[in-house]
């Protein structure tokens, strides 16, 4: 065997063994090490200039009295890539939240960027971040969401979480109200998906969901995002997520009937799979153009483009006169002077692009 044979052969034994080591540990063992920082400060270069993030409130408790027992608190936190294109979504996403974090009726604790790229970047400073490590190389086969999974086990794993609830959010989420924590008696707090339909594809979940373990109804209609969960249950459920997701991907016919939502199956198999169902809550978020009212929502979901006339017409399928679409700026930072929507379009794209834009002056 030749040197470059035998080396890539180490390579993948050696990928393999540290996913399989930290599989076990992050089920069994203690979780309870300490947070990871960069071994240098880090400050932000010549980057697009922002308006400053909100201060801290001033949530001092009384004389021995811990602030994490007086609520629910939850812990939220965000997975993403060192791109521009989740960089400037995290920004805004983590400002939004620290507005609304200590305002009455909030049970919103801390926040983390789970960062899978591997390497601190130049918002550490900025946004509390923990820096994960992605896949092996060539393990997520283009499919870079199955590093969200194998972020989530690293940060259970390492981080000093004070929160006992988690809430699994992402970039294109914008807070727009306090959020309690929704979940209840052992029970997640989730949104349901209509295009998560198990009952549908019961014969490919069965592959990675056994008949012992319950009917096909047991799995949620849901995605990992967003869900309020107990952490300890999300220490269970989060190596098995991976798990799942690796070996649907890795499954032909899984892989194309699920397609981009895969890894949102393997999270609904994985908490199904722990005994930890979820309370579906459609108010949780809206995802505009196709919610027009805001409603009793907490956060918008801007992952879809909106396209509309000059008055006010959807013209989804076909760009529009006026639009905003978050894949327009994968590159680029989005300018400071986005075009205003034109009047008579819904309430809900209103308010999401004011909330955007406010944030980019």
């Amino acid at each position: 065997m030749g040197w470059g044979n035998l080396f890539f052969t180490v390579v993948i034994a050696f990928s393999a063994a540290l996913i399989t080591y930290n599989i076990i540990i992050s089920a069994n063992a203690s979780l309870k090490q300490g947070f990871p920082q960069p071994s240098t400060p880090l400050t932000i270069g010549s980057v697009d200039p922002i308006i400053k993030m909100p201060s801290e409130s001033d949530s001092s408790s009384p004389p021995g009295v811990n602030k994490y027992q007086k609520k629910r608190l939850f812990h939220t936190a965000v997975t993403a890539s060192d791109s521009i294109y989740n960089t400037w979504q995290c920004r805004v996403m983590y400002y939004w939240f620290k507005k609304f974090q200590n305002s009455p009726n909030s049970e919103m604790g801390g926040f983390t960027r789970i960062l899978h790229s591997g390497k601190p970047d130049n918002f550490m400073d900025e946004i509390p971040t923990f820096v994960a490590q992605p896949l092996p190389s060539g393990m997520d086969q283009g499919y870079i969401v199955l590093n969200r999974p194998w972020a989530f086990v690293q940060w259970l794993q390492q981080a000093d979480i004070k929160e006992d609830y988690i809430l699994m959010s992402e970039p294109d989420h914008i807070i727009v109200k306090p959020i309690p924590n929704l979940s209840r008696d052992g029970l997640g707090a989730a949104f349901p998906f209509f295009y998560i339909e198990p009952k549908k594809y019961e014969s490919l979940l069965r592959r990675f969901f056994p008949e012992q373990k319950g009917p096909i109804t047991n799995i949620d209609p849901i995605g990992n995002s967003p869900v309020i969960v107990g952490k300890e249950a999300l220490k269970k459920i989060a190596p098995t997520w991976m798990n799942v997701s690796l070996a649907m991907k890795k499954d032909p016919e899984t892989d194309k009937a699920f397609g981009w939502v895969l890894e949102m199956y393997a999270y609904a198999v994985a908490s199904a799979f722990h005994g930890v169902g979820n309370i579906l809550h459609k108010e949780f978020m809206i995802q505009p153009p196709w919610d027009t009212e805001i409603g009793k929502a907490f956060i918008i979901h801007y992952t879809y483009g909106c396209d509309y006339d000059l008055e006010g017409k959807l013209t989804y399928g076909k760009i529009g006169e006026w639009r905003f679409d978050k894949r327009s700026y994968d590159s680029i930072w989005p300018p400071r002077n986005l075009s205003l929507p034109p009047p008579g379009v819904p309430d809900s794209v209103e308010l999401c692009f004011f909330l955007l834009h406010w944030r980019r002056k």
